[in-house]
């Protein structure tokens, strides 16, 4: 099984771009290919449970790389090394793709 990584966002969010930039640069750092699924929420091709997600949201195999409180009808904010940040560090995307076994789509344990 392959690696799924999804970002869910709105349509107009202006750091859309930024966690583009943060997933292409993880997928850069692990040597993997620079693949993933984007999910506009307001689209009726997004499924229901992704539509909890506020924007912009990384999520690997199904689980988000920061979470937090993640109310669906807002921004969302990270914390970051430098205070508050607008989209997740490419550290924790990172460790978010370390913790699978990208051979089986498995966690690691």
């Amino acid at each position: 099984m392959e690696t799924r990584i999804e970002l869910v966002y709105f349509q107009n969010c202006p750091h859309v771009e930024a966690a583009r930039a943060a997933i292409s640069a993880a997928l850069t750092a692990m040597d993997l290919p620079m693949e993933w699924v984007e999910w506009d929420r307001d689209s009726d091709a997004t499924p229901e449970a992704l539509r909890k997600h506020g924007s912009p949201t990384v999520l690997v195999q199904g689980r988000d790389v920061m979470p937090t409180q993640n109310d669906g009808n807002c921004c969302r904010v990270y914390p970051g090394r430098e205070g508050i940040q607008p989209v997740p560090s490419i550290e924790s995307i990172c460790s978010a793709l370390a913790a699978i076994d990208t051979k089986t789509g498995g966690d690691q344990q």
